[in-house]
Formats: structure tokens, C-alpha cells, sequence
């Protein structure tokens, strides 16, 4: 059985459009991969800023409270 040349045509037409698919599907997950890598990283040092605003205003917070203590002492 003979395959006319549009049948095969059609058929190289097929793989080629799957293969271009398949590799833009890849290249496209790979981008959305390293892009949330790179926001996760990002969001980890925002946290990390977060946590040391908090531990500074904590430490002030502390350091007013002993400076009162010390100026009602005083006066």
C-alpha cells in the first residue's frame, strides 16, 4: 500500500507541529520555573526584613520604656 505525497505531506506537517508544540510547552514551563524561583527568593528576603523591622521595633519599644524608667527616676 502506497502513501500518496499529500498523506505524507500531512503527516510530516503533524509531527513537526507536535514537535514545535511539545518544545514550546517545555521552554514555556522552564521560563514560569526559574521566574518563581526568582519571586520566591524575592519573597524570602521581604520575610527576613519583616521578621528583623519586627525584632527592631520590639528592641525599641523595650529601649523607651527603660528610658522612662530612668527619667522618672531622675526627676
Amino acid at each position: 500500500m502506497i502513501l500518496s505525497e499529500a498523506v505524507i505531506v500531512a503527516l510530516l506537517s503533524l509531527a513537526g507541529t507536535a514537535l514545535g508544540t511539545f518544545g514550546g510547552i517545555i521552554s514555556s514551563q522552564k521560563m514560569v520555573k526559574y521566574r518563581l524561583t526568582k519571586l520566591e527568593e524575592k519573597v524570602d528576603k521581604h520575610n527576613h526584613l519583616v521578621e528583623r523591622v519586627t525584632s527592631l521595633e520590639l528592641r525599641n519599644k523595650v529601649c523607651e520604656h527603660r528610658i522612662e524608667n530612668l527619667e522618672s527616676r531622675a526627676g
